[in-house]
């Protein structure tokens, strides 16, 4: 297949490669590059999207081996993450909006997940922090049964810290009560934790502010078939398939197909 062309819809057009390919890395030790790494990008996103099989991606990609091993070492090394991050700040500024937020929405989702390798996986949870705009900052995969402030704490502790330049405020509902609060008042002096409540009197649907953002966010990770369960064995391969569809939904907000 030429690079040139695109052949499946969840493929980068040329416009979108261009903005990508700086944030490849390139290392200076081992054998030359050989593939296209074009190509390897639109395997891993086809596999995001569609949620086929590594052996079954279109013969139209690279081998699925060379496929697995750039994304495998790319979630080692946390490329996926930094990629999210070079992207969500552009998508920020050409928004007119200043690269850090400074404002942030935290929410958890439980999700199935499969048997991997012969072993079966009790169920895992998504927890996702993202800006006012709805793009990702930070996602952490656990396992099912850890507490939504447990996880919280400990997203935090990881979070880069270019994001608290201007981080003042995050919000969550009443799941993150006490503990949390409590540990971001202590190591964060210019963070506050506002818990947004539904009103106890209120039947059907509410819009609870500030809080619909997150759940929009989730709702996005459902156009990656990938994401409709966690097929993977590691969980920071689970984290890289979720950067992975916020950074081809980033892609089109920077570069939008003709």
């Amino acid at each position: 297949m030429s690079h040139k062309e695109q052949v499946y819809t969840s493929d980068l057009t040329e416009e979108q490669w261009a903005v990508i390919e700086p944030l490849i890395p390139v290392y200076e030790w081992g054998r030359p590059r050989e593939l296209e790494m074009r190509e390897v990008v639109n395997a891993i996103l086809y596999i995001n999207k569609t949620g086929c099989q590594w052996g079954m991606l279109p013969k139209a990609y690279p081998n699925p081996n060379s496929g697995y091993h750039h994304f495998a070492r790319w979630s080692r090394e946390g490329v996926w993450e930094k990629m999210n991050t070079a992207l969500r700040e552009q998508v920020r500024v050409k928004d007119s909006r200043k690269a850090q937020p400074s404002a942030a929405s935290i929410d958890s989702q439980s999700v199935k997940t499969t048997a991997v390798g012969g072993k079966l996986v009790k169920g895992r949870k998504r927890h996702l922090l993202v800006d006012t705009m709805g793009n990702l900052l930070k996602v952490m995969v656990t396992a099912a049964n850890l507490n939504d402030g447990q996880a919280a704490i400990l997203l935090l502790s990881v979070l880069p810290k270019v994001l608290f330049k201007r981080l003042q405020r995050i919000w969550a509902d009443g799941g993150y009560r006490g503990a949390f609060v409590e540990w971001v008042a202590e190591n964060f002096k210019k963070v506050i934790v506002d818990i947004t409540l539904r009103c106890d009197n209120q039947r059907g649907f509410e819009v609870v502010p500030f809080r619909w953002v997150v759940e929009r966010s989730f709702a996005w990770l459902d156009a990656y078939r990938r994401l409709s369960k966690d097929y993977e064995f590691f969980t920071h391969h689970s984290e890289s398939m979720i950067y992975l569809a916020s950074i081809h939904r980033l892609l089109k907000r920077l570069a939008p197909a003709k």
